[in-house]
Order: structure tokens, then C-alpha cells, then sequence
């Protein structure tokens, strides 16, 4: 199953890039919702090999996923596998100059099953394809907003 979102920002793609790239503010959002993220890595920057362990609850169950940066390639595009109870997921976030203040972000998710709990949880998730892209797409506005908003402060 894939999710893709696009999103126009008006931030030069560098900046819009080392943002995107600031794993601390994802660290710290997810600890704010109740995660518990461990850095397995000891990398001083995020880059290929980035690893964490994210343990959360999701619908009353307490859920584990790994997360790893596959690929790297500054201000181009970042790649990541997500591994959560046997489903897989490579997510690929590709960056765009359309020009000197503006950026395209494409982001391409594809989930795969391998085992039965994360086929049924990938059946059901096929079911509800429309509520995900509406999410998906409400995601990537609030993604540009807080990146420009970002992006602002900066200035």
C-alpha cells in the first residue's frame, strides 16, 4: 500500500532542508505525546544510519517501531525504514527547488506485511485509503505552516 503527499513551501530548499533534518524537534514532539524515543545511534547529526526505537500506545496497546535513515542525499531527498510489528514501511521525502524562495516536498510512503497481524492491519488500512489520504494531505499543511512559520523566526 503507498501514501504520497506534495506540498508547495515558501522556503529556499537548504533551509527548508536543514529543518527537515532536525531530528531533535521530532525527538521532542514525540515525547510530548507520550512516546519514549531511544537514540540507538551515535551519530552526532542525522544521516545514513540514524537509528531509534519509539515505543508508544496506539488504540490501548503499547506499540514499538524502529526507525533507520537509508538514505541521504543533502538537499535533495531522505529515506528512512520504519519496521512496527512486522510491517515495513520505506518512506521516501524528496525536496524540490521550483525556485530561489520556494520548495516542493514529496513524500511517498510504501507499507509492506510480514505477518498475519500486520496483513490485517494493512488490509484494514487499505479499507480506510480516503480517511488516510485526508490525513495525509491535512498532515503536509501543517508540516508547510510549521515550516514556515520556522522559517519566519529565522529571518
Amino acid at each position: 500500500m503507498e501514501l504520497t503527499g506534495r506540498e508547495d513551501i515558501d522556503v529556499p530548499i537548504a533551509q527548508a532542508f536543514e529543518m527537515l533534518t532536525d531530528v531533535e524537534v521530532y525527538e521532542r514532539s514525540a515525547l510530548r505525546r507520550g512516546a519514549d524515543v531511544t537514540r540507538l545511534d551515535s551519530l552526532p547529526q542525522a544521516g545514513v544510519g540514524a537509528k531509534w526505537e519509539v515505543a508508544f500506545q496506539f488504540r490501548g496497546k503499547p506499540r514499538e517501531a524502529q526507525i533507520e535513515i537509508t538514505g541521504f542525499d543533502a538537499p535533495n531527498e531522505i529515506e528512512m525504514k520504519a519496521i512496527l510489528q512486522g510491517l515495513e514501511t520505506d518512506i521516501k521525502i524528496e525536496l524540490v527547488a521550483l525556485s530561489r524562495t520556494r520548495t516542493r516536498i514529496q513524500f511517498w510512503s510504501g507499507m509492506k506485511a510480514n505477518s498475519l497481524s500486520a496483513r490485517l492491519l494493512l488490509q484494514s488500512l487499505k479499507l480506510a485509503r480516503g480517511n488516510l489520504n485526508k490525513r495525509m494531505a491535512k498532515r503536509m499543511a501543517t508540516l508547510r505552516d510549521d515550516l514556515e512559520d520556522r522559517y519566519a523566526r529565522m529571518a
